[in-house]
């Protein structure tokens, strides 16, 4: 901090607060290879809590107070907020299954990941799972304490993953030091102390939770204490928008109707003459639609991403060298986990950005919008977006790793449309895998919104989803439960989208014949994550600039 009343510059600040960032989250900052946190858990406590939202908030309201590197400042304002504003949510109270905030099911899913270099960080990794007795204790200690009740259906399934974590045999939190001279000394920890622990947590949850937990007709944030509130604070730091509730829930309404007229134009040259509701009908019970098997679906991922990255430079300047690597879901996490994800690389290298494909009853999947789905998670998608930043070594590194859900998930989702323009998909039934996605993320306006600030039900989100989305119960049952466990995240996909298309359509208009869709590309992508109102003023003025060079 700055002493005797002196400013702190924007690049202080920065480290200043990816400092905090992951202080609160330090398992994050071991798996992008960031030394100094290898030892330590999240600190679950209401005090701990409590001691990061001050600092947070102190960063967030020094951001304001000068006037060197504004983006670098607007950024810093927009992280520590969002921190601040998750913090006031206290979902680590009432979530419990979700593999992207369930606070042990996400350990359960990224310990595993971690691979440590040498000597020192394998015992920093024995002393992260030491601590873990001391992390279920706290958090059984908050959540038994909190007036915030969870969904009791989710916590059966968080106890339903404890015992398939305790009944492995080859204990997933070893696969770190497997090979290493710790692996007996790793066992027997995990044997002698951290299974108990877990054992306790889940006996917690059965006894205690289960029967406090709230029915599938209450399953969103308005109805708990303060839940409107906290609600509409989320909705804006994860679409950086002012959008309200209710204004998305409109746009998502408006866009599913608009993708009718695509659904029935591209739908009809492969099955003929039909409507979009006859379209999504058919490609979900047509069983010539669904994989054979898991290993297929691995194989059309990689092929798909080798595709996209052959044809990679004619639509931007510059090309990541660091490859999109593609496995499955583990085997323990696949029943929880989402659709598909991507996990970032280690800035160590000791982990390569990776497309995860969730091949858990494979047979009873779709595969017409894997193509899309690679595109968005692979290339050009999230991974061409996280190492692209990780090569800005001109900028703090909080620029590179900022959590900006609407710039990355709609960066990922303007990709997936992109894809078609650059040729990558393989024929009409792809293309209506790329409108299923569209639909889905149309439809989370609806349903997120209608969730957590319309009072839904469960079962009235999964009836919009079976008549809107092109998916299988057992995606439709996962897509319900992250909404309702990670509130307003996935309003960002379609809202960053259609701003980022909104901002290319303006630059062509501007720029008209001198417009490169290269140069468009790099620009979006060479300032790290940014929030939308951030990014329309970068662009506005590299806009201005090209135009004053033609004067």
């Amino acid at each position: 901090m700055p002493q005797n009343g002196s400013v702190t510059t924007a690049r202080e600040l920065a480290d200043e607060l990816l400092t905090l960032v992951l202080d609160a989250d330090p398992v994050t900052a071991t798996l992008r290879g960031i030394p100094g946190w290898d030892d330590r858990l999240p600190d679950v406590s209401t005090d701990g809590g409590r001691a990061l939202r001050a600092r947070a908030e102190d960063i967030a309201r020094r951001a304001d107070s000068g006037d060197d590197d504004p983006v670098t400042r607007a950024v810093v304002a927009h992280e520590a907020w969002s921190l601040v504003r998750h913090l006031d949510a206290n979902l680590v109270e009432h979530t419990h299954s979700d593999g992207l905030a369930g606070p042990v099911v996400t350990l359960l899913g990224a310990l595993p990941l971690v691979r440590p270099g040498d000597d020192r960080a394998c015992r920093a990794y024995l002393t992260r799972l030491a601590s873990l007795p001391d992390y279920l204790d706290v958090l059984t200690g908050r959540q038994r304490d909190s007036a915030r009740r969870p969904l009791r259906h989710l916590v059966e399934a968080a106890i339903a993953r404890i015992d398939r974590y305790l009944a492995e045999n080859d204990d997933p939190l070893c696969t770190p030091l497997r090979d290493t001279p710790f692996a007996n000394v790793c066992a027997q920890l995990l044997n002698e102390t951290v299974h108990p622990a877990f054992a306790r947590y889940r006996d917690f949850l059965r006894t205690e939770m289960v029967g406090r937990g709230r029915g599938d007709d209450q399953p969103g944030l308005c109805w708990l204490p303060d839940g409107d509130l906290i609600y509409a604070d989320l909705v804006r730091v994860c679409t950086t928008t002012g959008h309200t509730p209710e204004e998305l829930h409109r746009i998502g309404l408006n866009l599913i109707e608009e993708l009718d007229r695509e659904y029935e134009e591209i739908g009809g040259r492969v099955f003929g003459p039909t409507t979009a509701a006859g379209v999504r009908a058919r490609l979900l019970a047509d069983p010539a639609l669904r994989w054979a098997n898991a290993d297929d679906m691995v194989v059309l991922a990689k092929d798909s991403i080798a595709r996209a990255e052959q044809v990679a430079g004619d639509w931007f300047g510059t090309v990541p060298e660091a490859r999109c690597a593609v496995e499955a879901v583990p085997e323990s996490e696949a029943p929880n986990a989402p659709l598909a994800y991507y996990m970032d690389p280690a800035l160590d290298g000791s982990r390569p950005g990776t497309y995860f494909v969730n091949t858990h009853q494979a047979e009873l999947r779709e595969r017409f919008s894997a193509e899309s789905t690679a595109f968005h998670e692979g290339v050009p998608g999230h991974h061409f977006q996280t190492a692209f930043a990780q090569q800005l070594d001109d900028l703090p590194l909080l620029r590179r790793f900022a959590s900006i859900e609407a710039y990355l998930e709609g960066w990922a989702l303007y990709t997936e449309r992109l894809a078609d323009e650059m040729g990558l998909y393989s024929d009409d039934v792809a293309r209506l895998g790329m409108l299923a996605g569209d639909s889905l993320r149309a439809a989370r306006l609806v349903v997120d919104t209608g969730l957590h600030a319309l009072r839904w039900t469960r079962q009235q989100a999964v009836d919009y989803l079976r008549a809107n989305a092109v998916m299988p119960d057992v995606d439709i049952f996962a897509e319900v439960d992250r909404y309702i466990e990670v509130p307003a995240q996935a309003l960002s996909y379609m809202v960053g989208r259609l701003e980022i298309q909104r901002l290319r359509g303006e630059v062509e208009r501007r720029l008209g014949d001198r417009f490169d869709i290269k140069a468009f590309h790099d620009l979006v992508l060479c300032g790290g994550p940014l929030p939308m109102a951030v990014l329309a003023d970068v662009v506005d003025d590299w806009c201005d600039s090209v135009l004053d060079v033609g004067r």
